[in-house]
């Protein structure tokens, strides 16, 4: 005799769904619980349950990191000029000068002394002065021509060393000539004398020049091998000032011949000595400014 079912379909059991029952017939049907489909079902609910806490753990970490770095870049700004100057230290942490550091006062080295200041007037020109000592020597070389040294001559009658004929003497006299100092040279056949008058003051020396002419001349003056020239026939004459002295030159042939236009030699000769007599004065201005000054 057979048994059928009652009440409708039997129940399933189902461990996913809810309120479904395991039928339990006592063990008179000879059914057990299928134990390892139980067991499966525990462990895939575990590892479920752990990948849910994986993926949560790991969504946490990454918000956790925005968040910490929106906080980085709102502390920092992003305003490099802010951030440089943040950088620096305090005001009371930055050195100020010392008050000991040295200071140093301005100098300046004094102007150099003029050297035609010492020639310009009696006062500072003190230095001993004659002929002999402003023309030293028993020759002069002017580049490659040598000079050969004749007579000199110091007088202080100033009107007695220009020519008789000219107007040099009334010249040296009406500006206070003080003293006349000659000195002549010759080189073939050509010879010059050089006059170099001393007054008190550059003043009386630029008027003293600029009121020479043409027959303002200087004696020539022989002597000491130079036989006497330029006392008839035509000369060359020169007429220049530096400082207190006016100085003038007479040249010409020792032959008596007259002087031209194209007589170069004597142009030459007088030329070299005017320029000898102006370095002489310079250097005695030179040589007492540097005095003063080692003083």
């Amino acid at each position: 005799m057979s048994f059928g079912q009652q009440g409708g379909p039997q129940s399933q059991w189902d461990p996913w769904k809810p309120n479904s029952q395991q039928p339990w017939n006592g063990g008179t049907d000879g059914q057990t619980p299928d134990w390892a489909a139980l067991a499966e079902a525990s462990e895939t609910r575990n590892k479920r349950r752990k990948l849910l806490f994986v993926v949560g753990g790991a969504l946490a970490t990454a918000a956790i990191g925005t968040a910490v770095a929106m906080a980085v870049v709102s502390a920092n700004g992003g305003d490099n000029e802010a951030s440089t100057t943040s950088s620096l230290p305090a005001t009371a942490d930055i050195p100020s000068q010392s008050a000991t550091d040295p200071s140093f006062a301005p100098t300046s080295a004094p102007p150099p002394l003029d050297p035609k200041d010492f020639i310009s007037s009696r006062t500072k020109d003190t230095a001993p002065l004659s002929a002999e000592i402003l023309f030293p020597g028993t020759q002069l070389t002017m580049g490659e021509t040598v000079y050969k040294k004749g007579a000199t001559a110091d007088t202080k009658k100033c009107a007695s060393a220009a020519n008789a004929n000219g107007t040099l003497g009334k010249v040296l006299t009406a500006n206070g000539c003080t003293s006349v100092m000659r000195v002549s040279y010759m080189k073939d056949g050509v010879a010059v004398t050089v006059g170099v008058a001393v007054f008190n003051t550059e003043a009386e020396a630029r008027k003293a020049k600029g009121q020479a002419d043409d027959k303002s001349v200087i004696a020539s003056l022989s002597g000491d091998g130079i036989k006497p020239f330029c006392n008839a026939a035509v000369c060359r004459t020169t007429t220049n000032s530096y400082g207190r002295y006016a100085y003038f030159t007479t040249a010409g042939f020792l032959n008596g011949k007259d002087v031209t236009t194209k007589s170069t030699q004597v142009e030459k000769t007088g030329n070299d000595l005017a320029e000898f007599t102006f370095r002489q004065i310079r250097r005695r201005g030179e040589a007492q400014a540097s005095a003063a000054a080692n003083q």
